[in-house]
């Protein structure tokens, strides 16, 4: 049985040299059908070549929408005078440490993108040894922690990018009250309030902002968190300020609340000014009639954010609760702090609106 195998490894081997694709978590024939050999020119040893590839160390920064580049440079050490067949491929690293989801793989000229990242990526190759990924129009699910990996024949090294967006994290639950949600639910709940569900390192830098909130909550990697910047007997006890968790928590079992993360807007958020108050039917139908839809509490914490909305009036937003933005503290307008207040649910009552409209 032994001998079967070493005998089918060496047949295997010697395909390769005669147009077996390099298998690296992509088949590349799929994109190139190329009937190279190897590394390009039959060699699978560098004979002391060592292949560097180049990421930077600081986190980018940017914001939901904008076209970012991801730097990365490969080169060779001692340099090599004559130009490789290489291949590039990026990746996404998932939060929970599994599978990581292609994005883009790259022969040449020649590319393909992947799942939500087709038709937005693409390489920026402005020198002959540059590998940097370009993803236009970003959205709240690209933050996160990318792989440039260039494949030199057998020959592979790879580096990492951080890409973080500049946003908000608020605590958030549904209408039917506290610790109502399960982790699944989390997630869905975030989504239709135009925001995801936030990551530890969203909520620590909230926390630094100054966020105290005593409702625990799902974070993306399945703990249940809360920040307390104001230590208190309720919220944890009278400890040093910082980060409370419960841990990881089952994600169908346990139910919490949520702390979702939400970006810059494409759009405007704006108080109606209508002669009356309105029903929540009422104000979904005076957004209509002005180009508009009522706003959801992720985009109503972004406008506060990000355009420092101001508004000491309660309206209604999407998912049926009262709130309103203060970004400038004053008397008869909640808390000496800025924040958006919330009036919870009401069954019933007429209120302001707040509507979104693109831009």
């Amino acid at each position: 049985m032994l001998l079967l195998s070493l005998v089918v490894t060496l047949l295997q081997l010697g395909r390769g040299s005669c147009g077996l694709p390099f298998y690296n978590g992509f088949y590349y024939d799929h994109v190139m059908n190329d009937k190279g050999n190897g590394n390009g020119n039959g060699e699978v040893h560098f004979n002391g070549v060592k292949l560097v590839v180049e990421t930077p160390e600081d986190a980018i920064f940017t914001y939901r929408g904008a076209n970012i580049t991801l730097p990365c440079r490969y080169h060779y050490e001692p340099t090599l005078q004559t130009p490789r067949k290489i291949r590039i491929k990026w990746s996404k690293l998932r939060e929970d440490n599994t599978k990581e989801r292609d994005v883009l793989v790259a022969i040449g000229l020649k590319h393909r993108s992947f799942g939500e990242f087709r038709g937005r990526v693409h390489l920026r190759q402005r020198g002959e040894q540059e590998a940097s990924l370009v993803i236009s129009d970003l959205r709240l699910q690209d933050y996160g922690k990318y792989r440039c990996e260039v494949i030199d024949g057998l020959e592979d090294e790879s580096g990492i990018v951080e890409l973080e967006l500049r946003g908000v994290v608020f605590p958030y639950q549904p209408y039917h009250g506290r610790y109502r949600l399960n982790f699944h639910e989390a997630k869905k709940a975030c989504e239709e309030q135009d925001a995801v569900i936030a990551s530890f390192e969203q909520l620590f830098k909230s926390w630094e902002e100054g966020l105290d909130w005593c409702n625990a909550g799902w974070l993306l990697d399945g703990t249940v968190q809360y920040p307390i910047s104001v230590p208190r007997e309720p919220c944890g006890g009278k400890l040093a300020p910082g980060i409370r968790s419960y841990g990881e928590r089952h994600k169908n079992l346990h139910y919490f609340d949520v702390f979702c993360f939400s970006s810059a807007l494409k759009g405007k958020v704006y108080y109606l000014a209508h002669p009356e108050k309105l029903t929540l039917e009422e104000a979904k139908q005076a957004c209509q009639d002005d180009g508009a839809e009522l706003a959801k509490v992720g985009q109503l914490y972004a406008a506060w954010k990000f355009f420092s909305l101001d508004r000491c009036d309660a309206g209604w937003l999407a998912d049926g609760s009262i709130r309103y933005p203060i970004a400038f503290p004053r008397p008869n307008c909640g808390p000496p702090e800025p924040g958006v207040r919330s009036f919870g649910f009401p069954d019933k009552g007429k209120f302001g609106v707040y509507c979104y409209k693109l831009n």
